[in-house]
C-alpha cells in the first residue's frame, strides 16, 4: 500500500504503458460492468484447456514451486506449527513443504485447497471445470485445510485462523491472493461463483454479487512474484497443464477499481491512475482544508460518487465509506495528521490530501 500513495503522485508520462499483450484485443478503456463482461469473455474464450482433476493436483507442483527454491511448494494459510511441528528445513518457516509430501492423511502433508470451497457454488463446483481450474486451487498444509473447511472468508489479522466459529481469515500473506482469485472465479464462471456466496462484506452500489471485503484485500495486499509466476506458467498451452486463460486481477488489481470501486488498488499498468484527474480536480472540492473534526465533499451535478477511502500517509486504509446519505465526512476518530483521500465517482477516481489539526475546533 505503500507503494499505491506513492503512484498516485507520479505523474501519469512515467507509467509503463504497455499492458501484458493477452489484452490487445481487450477494450480497457471501459469501465463498471462493461469492463467485466469484456474480461469474463476474454478470460472463458481463452480457457482452451480444461483440466482434470488429478491434473490440477500435477499443475500444483509446478505452479505453487517457491520461486528460486526448486522442490518446495508453498502453503497457503501457512499451518498450525502446533499440529505439525517442523521437523526438516523444507517446513520450518510454516509456509512450505516438499511437493512430493502430498497427501491426506493426519501426516505432515499437503493437499488441495479449493479456495472457493465446493459446496458454496451454486451448483456445486465438483471435480471437475471449476472444481478443477488451478488459479483457484492451492497446496495447502491438510490440517489446515481441514480446519478451513468450507468456512466463508472474513475480516482480521495476524495469521490466518476461524474467526467467530463460522469464517475463515486466511491470514495477512494471503488475503489479497484470494481477493483475486474469488474475483477471477466469479468473471470466469458467473453466477456459480459470486464472491456474497464465499465471503461475508457488504455488497457494492454497482453489482449486488461483489462484496466490499475482497476489493479491501485486492488494495491492501499487493500481488507476488509468486502470484505473477503462477499466471504466467497457467496462459502458456505449450505447458503441460497451462490452462491458456490468465486471472486479469494479478496482473492489474486496478481493474478491480476500474470494475466496482472501492478502495484504490495498485494500477501495475499505469493506465488509469491520473488518467481524468485534471478534470476530476475541477469537478469536486473537499473542504475545510485543513479540517478539524469533518469535511465535505462538493461535486458537480454530473458526477456520483460511488466510495471514499481514506488512507494515512504511509498507506494504511483507517475508513472506507460506501453510502452517503449527506456529503459530510465524519474524521472524529482520526488523530491528528495528514491524509489522503481516495474518491471513487461514476467519472473516475481522484485523490486529495486533507490535513486534519483538530485544534482548530471551535
Amino acid at each position: 500500500m505503500k507503494k499505491l500513495i506513492l503512484l498516485l503522485f507520479i505523474g501519469a508520462a512515467s507509467f509503463v504503458s504497455a499492458q501484458q499483450a493477452y489484452y490487445n484485443d481487450v477494450n480497457l478503456s471501459l469501465e463498471g460492468m462493461e469492463l467485466k463482461d469484456e474480461l469474463a469473455t476474454k478470460i472463458t474464450a481463452t480457457h482452451t484447456n480444461t483440466l482434470s482433476y488429478s491434473d490440477a493436483r500435477e499443475a500444483l507442483k509446478i505452479v505453487d514451486l517457491v520461486p528460486g527454491q526448486g522442490d518446495n511448494v508453498f502453503l497457503v494459510y501457512g499451518f498450525a506449527p502446533e499440529l505439525c511441528p517442523a521437523s526438516s528445513s523444507n517446513d520450518n518457516d510454516h509456509r512450505r513443504r516438499d511437493k512430493a509430501d502430498f497427501g491426506g492423511g493426519a501426516t505432515c502433508e499437503w493437499n488441495r485447497e479449493h479456495t472457493y470451497p465446493k459446496s458454496l457454488g451454486t451448483p456445486e463446483l465438483g471435480d471437475s471445470g471449476p472444481g478443477a481450474d488451478a488459479h483457484m486451487l492451492r497446496a495447502c498444509d491438510v490440517q489446515r485445510n481441514g480446519l478451513r473447511s468450507n468456512n466463508k472468508f472474513k475480516e482480521g489479522s495476524g495469521n490466518s485462523h476461524v474467526v467467530s466459529s463460522l469464517f475463515w481469515y486466511p491470514g495477512d500473506e494471503w488475503k489479497g491472493d484470494m481477493a483475486r482469485i474469488m474475483m477471477y472465479m466469479y468473471l470466469r464462471y458467473g453466477d456459480q461463483c459470486k464472491p456474497i456466496n464465499v465471503g461475508d462484506g457488504n455488497t457494492v452500489s454497482n453489482d449486488a454479487f461483489m462484496i466490499d471485503l475482497f476489493l479491501t484485500w485486492n488494495a491492501e495486499d499487493p500481488v507476488s512474484e509468486y502470484e505473477e509466476y503462477r499466471n504466467n506458467y497457467m496462459e502458456n498451452t505449450s505447458n503441460t497443464y497451462g490452462q491458456g486463460n490468465r486471472n486479469p486481477f494479478i496482473d492489474n488489481p486496478y481493474l478491480a477499481t476500474r470494475i466496482w470501486g472501492g478502495p484504490v488498488a495498485e494500477d501495475i499498468w499505469g493506465l488509469y491512475l491520473g488518467f481524468d484527474e485534471i478534470e476530476l480536480n475541477k469537478s469536486i472540492l473537499v473542504y475545510p482544508n485543513p479540517a478539524s473534526d469533518k469535511v465535505f465533499i462538493k461535486t458537480n451535478t454530473n458526477l456520483v460518487i460511488t466510495s471514499v477511502s481514506i488512507y494515512t500517509i504511509t498507506g494504511t486504509l483507517v475508513k472506507s465509506i460506501y453510502e452517503f446519505p449527506s456529503q459530510k465526512i465524519d474524521l472524529n476518530a482520526l488523530a491528528n495528521g495528514i491524509y489522503f483521500l481516495s474518491i471513487n465517482t461514476n467519472k473516475g477516481t481522484l485523490t486529495k490530501k486533507i490535513v486534519l489539526t483538530k485544534h482548530l475546533r471551535n
